[in-house]
């Protein structure tokens, strides 16, 4: 009897791509079910009823939600193409820098939340952003009562270069941070590949360059390349129009208001 492998996902969710990549590494088949989370399905709620959120592996009708967990499950669960290292000590640095990229690379504290000018059109329409929301990838309105531009810019800048910085000195030596070869904290740090290139092209900051960060540019480029990684980009021009469309949303919220 053929397994049941589902995974409830959205189509630019950086975290549900984790799992296709997984799943691909080790050559499961599975099955798509796309999430609107602004009109969530009853199977998601049902499945994931304490974050109801995406993703959910649904494996022989038992479900497993949060990717990093689901990784570790679909690790232990089909054993080719081993994601973590045998030795104990390296695979606890892999959960390690995994939880490090989740929480200090992903997310960029509220408290900084710098204004970030980017044109979002052709007519080079000026307007103020906050951090990017890698987990939506939307960007949030700035407050009104920042003023303080290039002092909150500077901090958060520095903040995220402080953390890349680490992420650098984690892969001398390696062509992935597995080693040869694609592996748990690859995955876990692949949205970088993709999320940090569109932030800098609706920006007017470069987060990363290659002269201060060689070694995560060239890991990029090769983690991108993989043609396993590559097949499972969301579109390119949906995420900048995703983008547009919610700031345009919230823009007209805040003035009706």
């Amino acid at each position: 009897m053929a397994e049941e492998v589902k995974l409830f996902k959205t189509w630019s969710s950086p975290f549900p791509l984790r799992v296709a990549w997984a799943l691909q590494l080790k050559g499961i088949q599975y099955e798509s079910v796309l999430e609107d989370l602004s009109n969530k399905s009853n199977l998601l709620l049902q499945y994931n009823p304490v974050y109801k959120k995406v993703p959910v592996l649904l494996h022989n009708g038992r479900p497993i939600s949060e990717s990093l967990i689901i990784l570790e499950y679909v690790d232990e669960t089909w054993k080719q193409y081993p994601l973590l290292p045998q030795d104990p000590y390296a695979r606890a640095m892999a959960r390690f820098w995994a939880k490090f990229g989740d929480d200090k690379v992903i997310y960029i504290r509220f408290s900084y939340a710098p204004c970030i000018r980017v044109n979002v059109d052709r007519k080079k329409e000026s307007c103020l952003l906050t951090s990017l929301d890698y987990v939506g990838l939307v960007f949030r309105e700035v407050r009104d009562n920042v003023t303080d531009e290039g002092k909150e810019q500077e901090a958060v800048l520095a903040e995220a270069s402080e953390h890349l910085q680490k992420l650098e000195e984690e892969l001398r030596g390696k062509k992935f941070f597995r080693g040869d070869n694609i592996g748990y904290l690859d995955i876990a740090l692949g949205w970088l590949a993709n999320l940090v290139r569109v932030f800098e092209e609706v920006s007017s900051l470069r987060v990363l360059d290659v002269e201060r960060f060689p070694l995560l540019c060239a890991w990029l480029k090769e983690f991108s390349d993989a043609p396993v990684i590559k097949d499972c980009w969301p579109p390119h021009d949906m995420l900048i129009a995703k983008f547009i469309a919610h700031r345009q949303a919230r823009h007209a919220k805040s003035s009706s208001t």
